[in-house]
């Protein structure tokens, strides 16, 4: 894949990005899980996502620079 490809790959960055400037789509309690209001776990869940999507970017970034 040509340099062009493998900077499409950062566009995946953007999504936890997106996902936390767009409170609108979270700012509510229901559905709770373990007593803990949607707010906080959807943002918490929204870490791990963030870390995974990163990993992949760096893994298949990574692969065209070596």
């Amino acid at each position: 894949m040509d340099n062009k490809g493998s900077r499409l790959w950062y566009v995946l960055l953007l999504v936890p990005i997106i996902a936390m400037v767009w409170v609108s789509s979270y700012n509510k309690t229901d559905p709770e899980w373990a007593g803990i209001p949607f707010f906080y776990w959807y943002q918490l869940l929204w870490i791990w996502i963030g870390s995974a999507l990163t990993l992949l970017v760096y893994l298949m970034t990574r692969r065209h620079h070596d």
